[in-house]
Order: C-alpha cells, then structure tokens, then sequence
C-alpha cells in the first residue's frame, strides 16, 4: 500500500491523508488494473465468471489492505456517479465486496452512509459521450446529490473509492462534505491512483 496527500483545493478545504494500492495506468495497458472497470459493468453486459474474477482479486487487496487500519474507523464509500437505485445488483459489486469486507474484518459499517439520490455525469466516460445525465463535478455536489447520513456525525472515516483521479475532485468533494457533516476525521483509500 503507498500514502499520499490530497490537497487543499477550490473542493477540500484541508489537507488529507490518502492510500492507495496500485497506480492505474489506464484500461488495458499493462499491469493495470482492469478489474476495476470490469466490477463497474457499467453496460450491464458482462458474464458472471469474469465479474467473480474481479470480486476475487477486489477482495484479497482489500483484506490485505484494510487490515492495516484501526477498526475504530467508520467506512464510507464513495457513489457511483448515477443515482443508486438507477443500477442493477451486478453493477454494484465494489460496494457489496467492500460491504462483506467490512463484516468480515470488524470495522464499523457507514457503506450506506452516503446515498447518491441524483445523477451525475460518469466522469470518465463523459469525453466518450456516454457520461449520462447529471452535472460533471462542481464545489458542493455532493451535497446537491447525496443523502449523508447523521450517524456519520463525531466519526474518524476510512472513505473508499475504486480509482482516485487528482483532476476530477470528486473524491474531494465528498471528503469535504463529510467533514461539513460533521465527521470526526476522514482518510482516503483507493485501490487505483491515476497520475
């Protein structure tokens, strides 16, 4: 696992202490990893045995990963870009790997802690025309478009998310608005880190 920080920007107003597992390189470039995507069958379109194969390779980073952590932190994850009863079981595999991980391990459970109710553009795909709905991120749309819930008030917060990408300032966004909230403390941890 390697550290970095997210700093303070027009989205975060504090410097944040982040980790994350692996360099993500780009799809299909080599030793990247893939799965990622794979986990997100944003299409809806991909067999069960290649969705199995990325929840096992998911899993036995996180279980590797997250065992470092104190298991006195809260784990928050971020959402998917569309408004989450828009997406079919099999489209939210990263949430539900990090769900049984979570039980699995001992930590406190806020996976549900934060509900996106309206769509955002998929940042993403939106260069290939197929971002969808919503607005592409702005200071605040978090806020503007999640539910957080209270019992996230007076917690230290592990937030996770699939691939940290510094430009986009989504994963700051949420970090700010849990702290607006009333988190404690939030760290960050992603399985990819795009340069």
């Amino acid at each position: 696992m390697n550290n970095f920080t997210i700093y303070t920007n027009e989205y975060l107003r504090k410097n944040i202490k982040a980790y994350y597992h692996t360099k993500y390189t780009g799809y299909k470039n080599q030793d990247n990893p893939d799965f990622l995507n794979d986990l997100k069958n944003t299409f809806n379109s991909y067999s069960e045995k290649k969705l199995l194969n990325a929840i096992e390779k998911l899993n036995n980073i996180l279980i590797n990963d997250l065992s470092t952590f104190s298991r006195d932190l809260t784990i928050c994850i971020v959402p998917r870009a569309k408004a989450e009863n828009n997406y079919k079981t099999n489209q939210l595999l990263f949430k539900k790997s990090i769900q049984n991980i979570i039980s699995n391990l001992g930590f406190i459970d806020g996976s549900n802690g934060i509900i996106r109710h309206t769509d955002t553009k998929t940042t993403h795909l939106s260069r290939s025309g197929y971002g969808g709905n919503g607005s592409m991120p702005y200071p605040n749309i978090t806020k503007d478009t999640c539910h957080i819930s209270n019992d996230l008030i007076g917690k230290d917060i592990l937030l996770i998310d699939d691939i940290y990408t510094s430009d986009v300032n989504i994963d700051e966004d949420v970090i700010q608005a849990l702290i607006d909230k009333g988190a404690n403390s939030v760290i960050f941890y992603s399985i990819g880190k795009a340069s």
